[in-house]
Order: structure tokens, then C-alpha cells, then sequence
């Protein structure tokens, strides 16, 4: 008989994945960039209440806190979203979940486990009214508005829009509680909401065809361009409006400046998208869009540090 040889081929090893890229892919699936905005935006509530500002330990335990809650929200998102986010190009090759780098359970543990340390942070270290609205936005953002609203509603993004708002109003009450809330924090957050749907419809328009192929109600696909277009200069004009009502809570000559610039800089950015109507304009209006928010809160925040009078 004769000899048979036998080829033992090597057993292929699972791929390795390194520590960098495994933090890499967690951090993403905070939205670090949506995370960022929401500390500065909180940074601004914190500095112009001012107790915290010659509190540096307090001042960044306040961010952690808000850091980790809004990662919490992203993430629980991304969690109930991964196979929406299989169907969009801008989605599939760009988050972990839809990629395959994390596994479903692993991403919803470390949702669920950051969310509770954040909400904790409020708590135990500081208010529990701060802790009921950190809270209550993560349950807000990833069960009502992914599950419920994004599918249903053309509207998802407006009334979605409050969660993205919360961080100032968090972060004032983390300091004072439930007694010492003013309406500064509110018009902060009134700003932010009414900052969401230009932002978000700008990209909205841009992606038409992924929301077709996904689909979700976007406003662009349901109303059309043009009636998109001219709710963003409605709203971006009653943003203007809002931001301007922070001089009445005296704020100084830096921030009526930068309020009166952005915003200016942000109408011009809409009526032109309206006027046009090209993606590249649309494409721009989105990146100024986030200028905008940075340069607003970034110009409270100096405007504290520097008061000018305005008279």
C-alpha cells in the first residue's frame, strides 16, 4: 500500500487586536466628537455660574460626569442602531458594531456600565437632581428618541434635539440643585435645541440616499429640500434671537461680539444652502454649524473670564 502523506496545514490564529485599537474602538462608540460638544457646552454652564472655576477637582468630576452619561446615551444608541447602521455608507465602515470589531453584548455592558458610574458621579458627589437629569437623558436619547421617534417622526431630530441640549443645564445643577436653577442655563439649552435641526438637516440633505436605503423618516425625504431649507433659516434666526437674550443676564461686550459674528456668519451659511441649493453648500452649512456652537460657548466662557460691560 503505498505511503500517503499527510499535509497538516497550520491552525489560522484570531486575529490579535491590540489594546490601542480596542480603546479606539470603545471610545468610538462614545461619539467623542457629539461627547466633546457637550462638555463645552457644559464647561460654559459651570464658568458662568462660576462656583466651580476655583474648584479644578469639582470643575473636571463634573465633566467626567458628563462625559461618561453622554457616552452612555451615544453608545446605547449605536447598540440599538447596528443594524440600521449596516445599511448607510457613512455608517458601515466607520462604527465598530457594524464593522464587527465589538461584539453587541460587550458594547451594551459598557454602555450600560458608564452610564451608571456617571449617573453615580451626580449622585453621591453632588446633586440628585443632577443625577435625575443625567439620567433621565440617557433613557431619553437612546429609548425614546432611537427607538421611537427616529422611525416614526420627520420631527425625530427637533424633539431628539433636548438630549444633545442637556449638558449646561446638568452641569449648573450639579452645583446648586433643584433651588439655585435660573433661566441661564435654560436659554443655553434653548440654544442648542434650536441648533440642532439646521446642524443636523445639513447633513441630512447630504445623506438623502442613505436615509432612503435605511429608511428614516429625515426631514429632506419627507418635506422635500426646499421646505428643509427654509425651516433652517427659521430656525437659525430664532437661534440668533435666543443667544442674544444672554445679555439681559448680563453678559458682557466678548460675548455679544461672538453671538453677533457666528450667528450672522450661520444665517449667511443658511440663506446662501437655501438660495442654491448644493450639496457643497450643505456640506459647508454643517461644518460651520459646529464652528458655531464651539465658537458661542467658547465666547461665554472668555466673556466671564474678561467682562466687558456692554454700556
Amino acid at each position: 500500500m503505498p505511503d500517503v502523506a499527510v499535509v497538516m496545514e497550520p491552525i489560522a490564529e484570531a486575529p490579535r487586536v491590540s489594546v490601542g485599537s480596542m480603546v479606539r474602538d470603545y471610545l468610538a462608540l462614545t461619539k467623542p466628537t457629539i461627547c466633546l460638544l457637550v462638555l463645552i457646552t457644559g464647561a460654559a454652564g459651570l464658568v458662568w455660574q462660576g462656583e466651580f472655576s476655583h474648584r479644578p477637582v469639582d470643575f473636571l468630576l463634573v465633566m467626567l460626569g458628563l462625559f461618561l452619561t453622554a457616552g452612555s446615551a451615544n453608545a446605547l444608541n449605536q447598540y440599538l442602531e447596528r443594524d440600521r447602521d449596516k445599511l448607510m455608507k457613512r455608517t458601515a465602515k466607520r462604527r465598530p458594531l457594524p464593522m464587527g470589531r465589538i461584539k453587541p453584548f460587550h458594547a451594551l455592558v459598557f454602555a450600560t456600565a458608564i452610564g451608571v458610574a456617571g449617573t453615580a458621579i451626580f449622585a453621591v458627589v453632588y446633586t440628585w437632581f443632577s443625577a435625575f437629569l443625567a439620567l433621565g437623558t440617557i433613557l431619553f436619547y437612546a429609548f425614546f428618541y432611537t427607538m421611537y421617534l427616529k422611525p416614526r417622526t420627520a420631527q425625530n431630530i427637533v424633539i431628539g434635539g433636548a438630549a444633545g441640549a442637556m449638558g449646561p443645564v446638568i452641569a449648573w445643577a450639579a452645583v446648586t440643585g433643584i433651588d439655585g436653577m435660573t433661566w441661564v442655563p435654560w436659554a443655553m439649552f434653548a440654544i442648542i435645541f434650536l441648533w440642532t435641526p439646521p446642524h443636523f438637516w445639513a447633513l441630512a440633505l447630504c445623506l438623502q440616499e442613505d436615509y432612503k436605503a435605511n429608511p428614516l423618516p429625515m426631514m429632506p425625504n419627507v418635506a422635500g429640500e426646499l421646505s428643509t431649507l427654509r425651516q433652517m433659516v427659521v430656525y437659525t434666526i430664532a437661534l440668533i434671537g435666543v443667544s442674544l437674550s444672554l445679555v439681559w443676564a448680563e453678559a458682557g461686550l466678548v460675548y455679544l461680539v461672538g453671538a453677533v459674528i457666528f450667528g450672522g456668519l450661520f444665517l449667511w451659511k443658511s440663506i446662501l444652502s437655501l438660495q442654491r441649493q448644493e450639496r457643497s453648500q450643505y456640506w459647508g452649512m454643517f461644518g460651520f454649524s459646529i464652528v458655531y456652537l464651539f465658537g458661542l460657548f467658547i465666547a461665554m466662557m472668555v466673556d466671564v473670564a474678561y467682562r466687558i460691560p456692554i454700556l
